[in-house]
């Protein structure tokens, strides 16, 4: 299995605590926050590297390059990836008309809970 490659890494500070390493990162109420994600329509920014015990802590973010991420259910690798509602990581879906915010694409298949490669590449796609 392909493994991580560093990229860009920035530290910053997370709104609430970050309990498992490997999740979705999104933009945070502020410039200086990121959040967990919650959705697969929000705008997604990069992947947690670590935990955090409370709000307001610093945590290291992979922006770009090849992270590792928990996956939410079944994927197979190649499948391009958005957040579930616990900031976990899925393939996109069918449904017409969603505009789904991608962070990337699995580098290898797994299933729930697994954490596997993604190649982060954020950007949009149609359902």
């Amino acid at each position: 299995m392909m493994g991580q490659t560093s990229g860009l890494e920035k530290s910053v500070k997370c709104t609430a605590a970050i309990a498992t390493s490997f999740l979705i990162a999104k933009f945070g109420a502020d410039d200086d926050t990121l959040s967990q994600a919650t959705a697969s329509t929000e705008d997604l920014v990069g992947v947690f590297q670590h935990t955090t015990t409370a709000a307001g802590q610093e945590v290291r973010v992979m922006l770009d390059g090849i992270s590792r991420v928990v996956l939410g259910g079944t994927v197979a690798r190649g499948a391009l990836l958005t957040s579930d509602a616990n900031g976990k990581a899925v393939a996109i879906g069918a449904v017409a008309g969603t505009n789904y915010a991608v962070i990337g694409r699995a580098m290898a298949s797994g299933v729930l809970n697994d954490i596997v490669p993604v190649l982060l590449a954020q950007s949009r796609a149609q359902g």
